[in-house]
């Protein structure tokens, strides 16, 4: 046994009951208490691109982070444990023990619905990225999740896709993240939704070996929300935690088995083990110590790390000398775009968070311009969706206040309970208010800030009735799409009625829901707002050419939005939204100074790539997305972001394109070649290459690197290269070692990252870069001894600044092949 005499003591004191009841979660986001060891709740929330905390809404709002995409886009692992020390402070403030994250699932394909969520198609970057993620965020006391375990990259029937890998392709590429994660100390490791060969992951042998046996994780297996969906074969192996609660496969029924003798007693204690070990590490235990103290964060300080953290993982994609464009009288800006005007600072899916604002492109434009330089269009309709309304723009009539009043109604009318929600979006994760009610009614004011038209409406699941001052304007049920639950969460049906109003105008806004939860459990969410209006798409269209030919330069900003890069779905092709392509093209017409920002949080195409001055790749950057870009446009900062993914040119190009399973299973027949190295290897046969490989991106200055040096510390072979900056401008360039097995005796990638480092230097400074490579980086799996091998001999390394660099090459031998 793993655990330490204290803790095997503490076990020794439950009962069998009490041991079971610890391993079913008490709510949505919490843990069960027990007083008998001393033990308190603990609590836990989404949180790879921030801490959302225990509510879905903006009733707690939170710091939204880069996505994942952009983080590992700046290829430097001092800015994941920075964010790691801000995460941990927002756990804290929030009194959330366990953050679920950070995901660390492959980017196997661009059409993955999560993509956005993940790091990176390489298994090494995102090992090291997942590593850093957890080592800062642990060193303050808060753990984390590795998620989700494993092969759970696509979300595509995602609860019953039974995915199909051999023994080597898992253990090279799919489990070493996670490898690398308990490696660093990881305190918990979530089991998927999905089948591996056969197996659902709640029960499957991957849980043992090599996850807890081998590789020796002493932490908690949380299953995903609402995995488990048996007794015995998921409690008999190594799933130790059932969330959410406090219903589940468990319970009684495991107590059952448990004295029939079909699960063994010491399962159970394990489980509670490791649980109370948990509990330990997070002063969740009267017995152990206090939990680790965390510095908070003043709001500046979060807003400054987050506006650097985006510029810095912003692609310069393309750029022929347009930019940066520096402030300076009689300059004239046109942005042109709905992605200016409504930034996608995130993907959906329960890696969203609610910030307490969003720098969009226009806004972060004007400030850095000046609002007299800057003219905006939009250019085409808006997306067709209902904005909740947001903080400060309704009243609550009852108290005055900003925001909606809610009142939780009996089947008499009668209030059971009420309160004001700061905005038109409240959401219901296992709350026994929604529960207990027979009906819930939202009401507010809304004052007009214009004339005309306006699309006014809700949007959820379930019995509706809206009234506008009194009438009733719509009475009939919304219906859920599909059967997923989150999905019918992220993705509801709405509607709208159109009013014409006066500017200064209040109208009050009653909605009447009654609540459809056919699971019994309550989980739903209701949205009071409006819908974008639009004028006449022709003459809207050619407003935005004019906006653009009247510009010093033009910037327009496409992208995708959070209901097209979500958890739940994935997508059905690369191609940004209808109008993108043709909107760039007439722009780009217009002013051969056009500057395209490209707002996704995964691969789009870009048939008009080579069309245009410049093209900056911002993912889905946070909080501070206008704030950063506009940095990025003028100068002030480097675009200091390499690509974690390859963009392809055409989506017949894409190696690993069916993400569809085939009668339920899905084959990933590709093996070892994923992302770049599929490329490099239909490269090698004469196919095409991607329109943006892996590892590439500019800057806005020029660099000289000299040949390597190769020597040995310890185990490690270490690369040294001196870097010159050979430009005029301060800058950033990200050195690659890619390692490679010419005649090798077994199947090898073309190349496969090796390590890397982000290097800083002013204009002229010469900087000494060094990397270190591990040894596991020479081995393979040897499916025969089922261990890691070395193969005798010679490797060729590459340093260089991409996957198609050719770089500097140098032969190398790993220490563990030397005489």
């Amino acid at each position: 046994m793993f655990t330490t005499p204290p803790i095997t003591a503490l076990v020794e004191r439950l009962t069998l009951e009490q041991k079971v009841r610890l391993l079913t979660g008490a709510s949505m986001w919490s843990l069960h208490d027990e007083p008998t060891v001393g033990l308190r709740s603990i609590v836990v929330s989404d949180g790879p691109s921030g801490v959302r905390g225990t509510a879905m809404d903006d009733r707690d709002p939170s710091a939204s982070l880069p996505s994942a995409s952009c983080v590992s886009a700046t290829w430097d692992l001092e800015q994941v444990r920075r964010l790691g020390s801000l995460i941990a402070a927002e756990a804290r403030a929030k009194g959330v023990d366990v953050v679920l994250g950070p995901t660390v699932n492959l980017h196997r394909s661009p059409r993955g619905g999560r993509h956005f969520e993940a790091f990176s198609e390489d298994p090494y970057l995102t090992g090291e990225f997942g590593a850093a993620y957890v080592g800062s965020v642990q060193a303050h006391g808060v753990a984390t999740t590795a998620k989700h375990y494993v092969a759970n990259d696509s979300e595509t029937d995602r609860f019953t896709v039974d995915v199909h890998a051999d023994e080597r392709t898992l253990r090279e590429v799919y489990l070493a993240p996670f490898e690398r994660m308990v490696d660093e100390g990881a305190w918990l490791v979530m089991s998927a939704y999905n089948t591996v060969n056969g197996v659902t992951m709640c029960a499957n042998p991957l849980l043992r070996e090599p996850l807890k046996d081998e590789w020796g994780f002493d932490g908690v297996v949380v299953s995903d929300w609402g995995a488990v969906h048996d007794t015995e074969p998921s409690a008999d192996s190594g799933q130790d935690l059932v969330m959410p609660g406090p219903d589940g496969p468990w319970g009684a029924a495991l107590v059952e088995a448990v004295k029939a003798g079909r699960v063994p007693q010491s399962a159970i204690d394990e489980k509670v083990a490791r649980l109370l070990l948990l509990a330990s590490r997070v002063g969740a235990l009267d017995s152990g110590p206090a939990a680790a103290p965390v510095e908070s964060w003043d709001r500046s300080a979060v807003t400054d790390l987050l506006r650097e953290t985006a510029a810095d993982g912003m692609v310069l994609a393309r750029n022929d000398g347009t930019l940066p464009v520096e402030p300076r009288d009689g300059l004239t800006v046109g942005v042109i775009g709905q992605h200016a005007l409504r930034a996608r600072a995130q993907g959906g899916g329960s890696a969203s968070v609610f910030p307490y604002h969003v720098v969009t492109p226009l806004e972060g434009l004007r400030d850095a311009y000046g609002e007299h330089a800057v003219t905006f269009a939009p250019g085409l309709p808006p997306a067709d969706e209902l904005h909740p309304f947001t903080r400060g723009t309704v009243t609550d009539p009852f108290s005055g206040a900003d925001g909606v009043h809610v009142r939780y109604l009996d089947p008499d009318g009668a209030a059971l309970e009420e309160e004001t929600i700061p905005s038109g979006r409240l959401v219901w994760l296992g709350d026994p208010r929604l529960a207990a009610a027979h009906r819930v009614e939202l009401t507010t004011l809304f004052t007009t800030d214009r004339d005309g038209r306006h699309e006014l409406g809700f949007a959820g699941v379930g019995g509706f009735v809206l009234e506008i001052d009194g009438e009733a304007v719509s009475t009939d049920p919304l219906t859920a799409p599909g059967g997923d639950p989150v999905t019918a969460i992220l993705n509801p049906p709405s509607r709208t009625v159109s009013r014409d109003l006066d500017r200064g105008q209040t109208v009050e806004l009653r909605l009447t829901y009654a609540p459809e939860l056919p699971s019994g459990f309550p989980v739903a969410l209701v949205q009071l707002g409006y819908k974008d209006l639009f004028g006449d798409p022709a003459e809207e269209l050619r407003r935005a050419v004019e906006v653009a030919a009247a510009g010093d330069i033009a910037v327009v900003v496409v992208g995708t939005t959070e209901t097209l890069e979500s958890e739940g779905f994935d997508r059905p092709g690369l191609g940004l939204p209808e109008g993108q392509d043709e909107l760039v093209r007439r722009v780009a017409e217009a002013n051969p100074r056009t500057v395209v920002v490209v707002n996704s949080g995964a691969p789009v195409l870009m048939p008009w790539l080579d069309e245009v001055a410049a093209v900056v790749l911002s993912w889905f950057p946070g909080q501070e997305f206008g704030a950063a870009l506009a940095d990025v446009l003028s100068g002030a900062r480097e675009p200091g972001g390499r690509l974690p993914t390859t963009w392809p040119a055409r989506e017949e190009d894409v190696p690993v394109w069916q993400i569809e399973p085939q009668e339920g299973r899905l084959a990933y027949t590709e093996g070892l070649h994923l992302g770049y190295r599929a490329w490099l290897k239909r490269e090698r046969a004469g196919g095409r290459g991607p329109a943006l490989p892996f590892g590439s991106g500019l800057g806005y200055t020029s660099w000289r690197i000299d040949e390597p040096t190769v020597s040995t510390a310890g185990d490690h072979v270490v690369v040294l290269a001196d870097v010159t900056n050979t430009g005029a401008r301060p800058g950033k360039q990200v050195l690659q070692a890619y390692l490679s097995r010419p005649g090798s005796a077994v199947e090898r990638p073309v190349a496969w990252l090796a390590g890397f480092t982000a290097v800083r230097a002013g204009a002229g400074e010469r900087v000494l870069a060094r990397i270190e490579i591990a040894p596991r980086a020479f081995q393979h799996w040897d499916t025969d001894a089922h261990g890691w091998t070395t193969e005798p001999g010679t490797f060729t390394l590459r340093l260089a600044t991409s996957a198609a660099d050719p770089g500097h090459t140098v032969t190398v031998t790993p220490a563990s092949g030397r005489a």
